[in-house]
């Protein structure tokens, strides 16, 4: 019932939007127009609603076939036109403008058949694999040992095999749901005759809490979290019921991956616009403080867009170390193992604009602002980046992923830098000074530069740009000469500093990125 409320609302809307076009088209002003057809325009809209819902048109939920969804629409609206034709004719209504009262209708028709579409042909493309295996032991074993408690049961599954019909089930189950090569990177990397394995296809939390604790030391959810309405809260329920070194191994569509299926299946300009309409509906809107209740209340967010460092992100704050990914028929897999307790991120930023927790002077905690060019959950996969890549040449990680595109523009050119003015205006910052530092590097610091650097505030240009050391250790020996210099001369040091340093980004001598 709330998802036809909102789908009757959408309609609505769109009507609305229709007859906005139509009277912008005609020559008068809409301060003419407007005040004429509003009475009218609500009668419309009600006998719009009311014959829709009568056709069964908003039943979109039931809808299996495309032309379940395209046929009430056609029936219903041939049935207002219809009615307004009748009206017009029988009323003499022959001042309104057939221009604005049928371009609304065919404007709308038109919409909400593309609407239609979309909504089934995303639909369609939803896996409809679900099952799971609850823990059993053979009838032998209970008859052995007689009633089975929590003690009982995971020493007694160490010495159980499945039997071949249930592997057989699992088998099929995967590889009909998801492939051959997807099985055989699971068998690679799980013991999957083991009584201590849980096989589960689901996006319910529920599914997951409901299992025996200290049972399983390995998960295999074959279900995309995609679909999973709280992701985080998903992979906690996970991390909850595995011990210490226990594996998790699942799977989801990242947005490039999204975006091939796409194109596959549309032309490419069709294909273009479903990628933006679908990438502003499922990956923007439920990102908005504002939008997102609105978006799960509809979708309950089934297909939401992930990009590959959300996802692995969103693992690793949630206790998992990233042991492997591979991507197999369009989707991507991944195996972690539960290395620590998660980090219940209460409140992961989003926005265009993010906060990161710095060390300033004296050591004290500031909130250093700058424009977001990773995608959410980046920062918890820093050590993983590092250990598999490790530093480029100018000193950041290597084949960083975690780099959205337009991240990569606003580093090329050090925009991304701008909000420290934030801080500049706080007091917290100066416009030229030493990196503000997080706790991890800041350990890796010697103390003779750690005690200069602490009495220092942080600034927005760092001393490597002006010297040109983009090395990691080149950064730590570009402070040490930069403050050495700034006790001697404080003021002409910083003025110095700066202006090397906008020739050098200017010049294009130093990167960013």
């Amino acid at each position: 019932m709330k998802r036809k409320i909102i789908y009757i609302l959408i309609d609505i809307l769109i009507v609305f939007i229709s007859f906005l076009f139509f009277v912008w088209l005609k020559p008068a002003t809409k301060a003419v127009y407007i005040p004429t057809y509003i009475i009218p325009l609500l009668i419309f809209e009600a006998i719009w609603i009311f014959v829709s819902i009568v056709i069964e048109k908003y039943n979109l939920n039931k809808s299996e076939k495309l032309k379940e969804i395209i046929i009430p629409i056609l029936i219903s609206n041939l049935t207002i036109v219809a009615i307004v034709t009748t009206s017009i004719y029988f009323f003499k209504l022959f001042h309104y403008s057939r221009l604005i009262v049928f371009g609304t209708i065919l404007l709308a028709t038109i919409t909400e058949f593309f609407l239609g579409y979309i909504f089934y042909y995303d639909k369609k493309l939803i896996r409809k694999v679900d099952f799971y295996e609850p823990v059993t032991v053979s009838p032998e074993i209970i008859e052995e040992y007689g009633v089975l408690d929590k003690e009982t049961i995971p020493e007694l599954l160490e010495k159980e095999q499945r039997e071949p019909s249930v592997i057989s089930f699992i088998k099929n189950q995967i590889i009909e749901g998801s492939g051959k090569n997807v099985f055989k990177y699971i068998c690679d990397n799980a013991n999957v005759g083991s009584l201590k394995t849980l096989f589960v296809s689901t996006t319910t939390t529920f599914n997951i809490e409901k299992q025996p604790n200290n049972v399983y030391n390995t998960i295999i959810n074959i279900k995309k979290i995609n679909d999973i309405r709280r992701i985080n809260k998903f992979f906690e329920a996970v991390n909850n019921k595995l011990p210490d070194d226990g594996m998790f191994i699942g799977c989801a569509e990242t947005f490039k991956q999204r975006n091939r299926r796409i194109l596959e299946n549309y032309p490419f300009l069709l294909g273009q616009f479903f990628i933006f309409i679908d990438f502003t509906f499922k990956r923007v809107i439920p990102k908005l403080f504002l939008t997102k209740k609105i978006y799960f209340f509809i979708t309950h967010g089934r297909s939401r867009v992930l990009s590959k460092a959300e996802t692995l992100g969103r693992l690793a704050s949630c206790g998992f170390e990233i042991l492997d990914y591979k991507e197999l028929n369009n989707l991507i897999y991944f195996i972690t193992k539960k290395v620590k307790e998660p980090a219940y991120d209460l409140n992961p930023s989003y926005g265009p604009l993010f906060k990161m927790r710095r060390i300033g002077k004296n050591g004290k905690i500031i909130y250093v602002y700058k424009f977001r060019t990773m995608h959410p959950y980046a920062e918890y996969l820093q050590d993983y980046i590092l250990k598999i890549s490790g530093y480029s040449e100018i000193g950041k990680p290597a084949d960083d992923f975690r780099l959205t595109t337009w991240g990569k523009f606003l580093r090329k050119y050090w925009l991304d830098e701008l909000p420290q003015l934030i801080n500049v205006f706080k007091g917290e910052m100066r416009l030229v000074g030493i990196r503000p530092l997080s706790k991890r590097f800041i350990d890796e610091y010697p103390e003779d530069v750690l005690k200069m650097r602490l009495k220092c505030k942080p600034g927005c240009i760092p001393p490597y740009v002006a010297l040109l050391k983009q090395d990691v250790k080149e950064y730590i020996e570009s402070e040490r000469i930069y403050l050495l210099e700034k006790e001697k001369n404080p003021f002409t040091t910083d003025i110095k500093y700066f202006f090397k340093a906008v020739y050098n980004i200017i010049t294009n001598k130093i990167r960013s990125a």
